[in-house]
């Protein structure tokens, strides 16, 4: 189900038989492991090298939290990658699609799979290598129309992603805002709260759309 732009409505789109159709849908298990593979390049950018604490990703595998895993296409990169993966979701339907492709990966008890919130994740502090979260993050503030509670929510999620990283984690978000003001809310919440870094998009005139946000812990 979506809105007249074509844009997913949350969570409409990702349950009951709508989750059947994201999952076997080709284009788009295609298009999000590429956004995954991006995701990883991205880590390693060397440009977020030289932001805030300077220096390199020294290994090569890590613990990594896909944050709005759905169907597990991402997790499924990461994992073959060779990295360890906990991947959340906050809806079933889509967590129950991952859990049948966790069963296929040759390296099983890589995967982790958690039914949660992004805004509150069940990790303790200091635990996490790195996030990657895409199609996802922006729907954290799903429900929530005034500005004052859009505020405290992007916040307190960027509070505590800092708080679960360990030193010199690093954060690559793909996400669509729907206009500046979103963006620069969400940008902000993580300029407030302990992180360096900065923006990618293919136009860089354009704020909505697909948009990369490249950080690394203060």
């Amino acid at each position: 189900m979506s809105n007249h732009d074509n844009s997913p409505i949350f969570p409409d789109s990702y349950v009951g038989e709508n989750s059947s159709e994201y999952d076997n849908s080709i284009w788009m298990e295609r298009n999000q492991k590429k956004t995954a593979i991006m995701c990883l390049q991205y880590l390693y950018d060397e440009k977020l090298d030289r932001v805030g604490n300077a220096g390199k990703l020294n290994e090569k595998k890590y613990l990594i939290a896909d944050l709005g895993c759905g169907t597990g296409f991402s997790s499924e990169i990461l994992v073959d990658e060779g990295h360890r993966v906990i991947g959340v979701d906050i809806l079933m339907d889509m967590l129950s699609k991952a859990k049948s492709k966790k069963k296929l990966l040759e390296k099983e008890k890589n995967l982790e799979l958690i039914l949660a919130d992004i805004n509150y994740l069940p990790l303790k502090h200091n635990s996490i290598d790195h996030i990657i979260s895409i199609s996802a993050y922006n729907f954290i503030i799903h429900g929530k129309s005034v500005l004052g509670d859009i505020s405290k929510t992007v916040n307190n999620t960027a509070k505590y992603l800092k708080k679960i990283l360990k030193p010199n984690g690093r954060v690559v978000i793909e996400f669509y805002p729907k206009n500046n003001k979103e963006l620069d809310i969400f940008i902000s919440s993580f300029n407030d709260n302990g992180f360096d870094g900065f923006m990618v998009k293919k136009d860089s005139n354009q704020k909505s759309g697909q948009t990369f946000l490249l950080l690394k812990k203060r």
